[in-house]
């Protein structure tokens, strides 16, 4: 009961954040759009994961076939990982809003946003693609049984009887390009803070704190999350600290991002008031 509670408000927080932004022109903006793209990453992770993870849970011993298990593992890293790219396409939109505020609507036009926007999810899947060719190859002979919420590629691997070097030199590969390269575009923040600071206005300082601490909250709950499961070395975490690890960043981040981008933005509350009112009216 509690994860379907948790699952209807994920749901419900990120389908209302892009009719929101799909709705109104005012959020027409790239920063509400870059947004939406991360709400609708956040409810296609949390529909690919918790269900199936509620029954798992509800019979004790799910079972789940190997090309179901497979696909499961590859949409989670999809929609999983390609909020990484996003979370740095915002960063760098605000680097751009805040620093170089006057070229702002000549460098991140609609062409630009849409670029970046769809540009994320295709490098993620082609990323993810790649990998997942050699990870429907493995074979499974021997025990069947995976101590874990849903599938994860650590707990796989480690049931297959294949050589799994190759996806491991991948998987490496790519957790330092997802996780460590984009973190680059982040500390750009340290200089947009320098930037802030030099602001004459105080009504200006607060506003341009207000976007970016709602940006850096969202950044922090996922990087702290994912860094927890993916960066700490196995041995120093216990299988359950690892599971719900899994859990928290699995249920939590999705769940907090609405809650963050709602309360502490301005535009989006005024929207959701106006939303409310024209259906009060009707």
């Amino acid at each position: 009961m509690v994860l379907l509670l948790f699952y209807i408000a994920i749901v419900t927080g990120n389908l209302l954040i892009i009719l929101l932004v799909s709705t109104n022109k005012k959020l027409k903006i790239p920063m509400f759009l870059f947004l939406q793209h991360l709400a609708f990453a956040d409810s296609l992770l949390a529909t690919c994961i918790i269900p199936m993870m509620a029954e798992i849970i509800i019979r004790t011993k799910g079972k789940m076939s190997v090309a179901g298990c497979i696909t499961q593992m590859y949409f989670y890293y999809i929609f999983g990982f390609v909020q990484c790219f996003l979370l740095s396409v915002m960063s760098y939109d605000r680097y751009v809003a805040i620093c170089n505020p006057l070229h702002y609507i000549l460098i991140m036009d609609r062409r630009i946003c849409f670029l970046l926007g769809y540009g994320c999810w295709v490098l993620n899947c082609s990323l993810c693609s790649t990998e997942f060719i050699w990870i429907i190859q493995f074979e499974f002979c021997g025990p069947s049984d995976i101590d874990y919420f849903f599938c994860d590629l650590g707990p796989v691997m480690q049931l297959s009887t294949s050589d799994t070097s190759i996806v491991q030199w991948l998987d490496f590969t790519y957790s330092v390009l997802v996780l460590f390269c984009t973190l680059t575009f982040i500390i750009t923040y340290i200089y947009i803070f320098v930037v802030i600071l030099k602001i004459s206005s105080s009504t200006a300082r607060k506003k341009s704190f207000s976007t970016c601490s709602a940006h850096l909250l969202s950044v922090g709950a996922y990087y702290g999350s994912l860094i927890t499961i993916y960066v700490t070395p196995s041995s120093e975490m216990s299988p359950n600290m690892n599971k719900y690890s899994s859990l928290l960043y699995i249920v939590m981040t999705p769940l907090m991002n609405p809650l963050i981008y709602s309360l502490r933005n301005q535009e989006i509350r005024q929207a959701l008031h106006k939303k409310l009112r024209k259906i009060a009216v009707k």
